[in-house]
């Protein structure tokens, strides 16, 4: 596997993280930006901003974060698209392994949101890591020849599916509501040969014994009869409101209510590893101040890298 090694490493691609990158490539400090996907952040389907100092109030969430985003790239961050699946942050350099490549930096920022969920599904507690996944890029090869189900209908969940449709000899795709008439990737996704569309759906349960998953079960709308369906991997897509941690659990100190504590200068409990935005679980979701979060960060490594005990602001050009 490639190691990849840079100053900076930032984990998400929301207004924090792309703030973030910004500064640390204006400060020259070489950084890469890992996203898991551009389009699923809470800023990315926000239908308009309205309230964002200086632009117009029309514009769309996604608008806003593709310029936040190509605005880091033209400073010199690296943005890479890539699912973290964990960290390692003893020692002076931290490592963060994705499916394609190892990440080494000095400083390490942690900026993954709060979209993610508790176990909501019966049996998907007990199952996690034995079917039951929420990254088909890191865990599909497991499933070749295999039925799998995907859940959700966002995205993420279509281009997860997508990715598995390589592997799996059949997909269920289970969605409450049906894809929008102009989603182009839903119905590219649902004219493959081994992919089929579970409609006005949900999953009551996931099945097992002591080898793994072994099924689910599905209500259909207007159907008596539930149906049951013979899977092997469940890959479950459904956002909730939980800082996204279940990649640096154990690492860093959490507080109570499940977001990674920070001080001041958005500093976790270890040296060089830093938090912002919404993982934080702030009661001020919004993206200035997320982006706030970003530019003290990233003042916080460049005076962390450099060992100084001030920050200075000293990558200003007149």
């Amino acid at each position: 596997m490639e190691e990849v090694e840079c100053e900076v490493v930032i984990v998400g691609g929301g207004p924090a993280g792309c703030t973030c990158a910004l500064y640390t490539s204006r400060a020259s400090h070489k950084t890469v930006l890992l996203d898991k996907n551009p389009s699923i952040g809470a800023l990315a389907i926000t239908h308009t901003i309205a309230n964002y100092p200086g632009v117009d109030r029309s514009m769309s969430g996604q608008a806003l974060l593709d310029q936040m985003r190509d605005q880091a790239i033209a400073y010199g961050t690296d943005y890479v698209r890539a699912q973290v699946f964990m960290i390692d942050v003893d020692g002076e350099y931290k490592m963060v392994y994705t499916p394609e490549a190892t990440y080494k930096a000095k400083a390490l920022v942690l900026a993954t949101g709060a979209m993610g969920r508790k176990p909501t599904f019966k049996g998907e507690g007990k199952y996690l890591g034995q079917g039951v996944s929420y990254c088909a890029t890191c865990d599909g090869a497991f499933y070749r020849d295999s039925e799998v189900a995907v859940v959700g209908n966002n995205k993420e969940a279509i281009d997860e599916a997508f990715y598995l449709t390589k592997f799996a000899s059949k997909i269920h795709w289970v969605t409450q509501i049906d894809p929008a008439e102009d989603d182009h990737d839903a119905k590219a996704l649902m004219a493959k040969d081994n992919v089929q569309h579970w409609s006005h759906s949900r999953m009551l349960e996931i099945e097992g014994d002591a080898s793994g998953v072994t099924g689910i079960t599905v209500k259909k709308r207007g159907d008596e009869e539930n149906h049951a369906l013979p899977v092997e991997g469940v890959f479950i897509y459904v956002a909730g409101s939980k800082p996204i941690t279940d990649f640096c659990e154990g690492k860093v100190d959490l507080q109570d209510d499940g977001g990674v504590r920070v001080d001041h200068e958005m500093a976790t409990s270890l040296p060089g590893v830093f938090a912002i935005g919404d993982i934080r679980n702030t009661p001020f979701k919004q993206v200035v101040v997320a982006a706030a979060d970003g530019c003290i960060a990233a003042m916080s490594i460049d005076k962390y890298l450099k060992g100084r005990q001030n920050i200075r602001v000293d990558w200003i050009h007149q």
